[in-house]
């Protein structure tokens, strides 16, 4: 993580994705409660040189609504941002430099999840290349 990086997580309902927030925030030390933002919009984590913000869009009605809330002003140089729902505010959400697509594997409901990891910019594909080069090998 690093600061500046815009990832957006995709998916269906229970596919995964706070899940994987929970995960990532525990990996970068995060020790206190993980609490999903469907009915507050955002979640604040602090770290070492950035603020992560983890935010869910499910309940947008309109794209406007983001502006609405004022939170444009969180994506920015200083901070990573997290967002579950990104299609609920498509077309005012900056750019996104990597796109995880959460899916049940072997369809709808089923009990096993795959993700896809996207690179969609120079910064998203350094963070993945990183990640990639942590894999321990099988």
């Amino acid at each position: 993580m690093r600061p500046g990086l815009k990832v957006y997580l995709e998916g269906d309902l229970g596919t995964g994705k706070t899940t994987f927030t929970r995960g990532l925030l525990r990996a970068l030390g995060h020790a206190g409660a993980v609490k999903s933002p469907t009915y507050t919009l955002v979640e604040i984590y602090v770290f070492s040189g950035y603020i992560l913000y983890h935010f869910d869009f499910y309940r947008f009605n309109d794209p406007a609504e983001w502006y609405d809330a004022g939170l444009d002003e969180h994506f920015n140089e200083a901070s990573v941002c997290l967002v579950e729902w990104p299609e609920q505010a498509a077309g005012v959400l900056p750019e996104a430099d990597v796109r995880l697509r959460f899916r049940f594997a072997g369809g709808a409901g089923g009990q096993s999840r795959s993700v896809e990891l996207e690179g969609l910019s120079g910064s998203g594909e350094r963070c993945l290349n990183a990640l990639r080069a942590e894999r321990p090998t099988p």
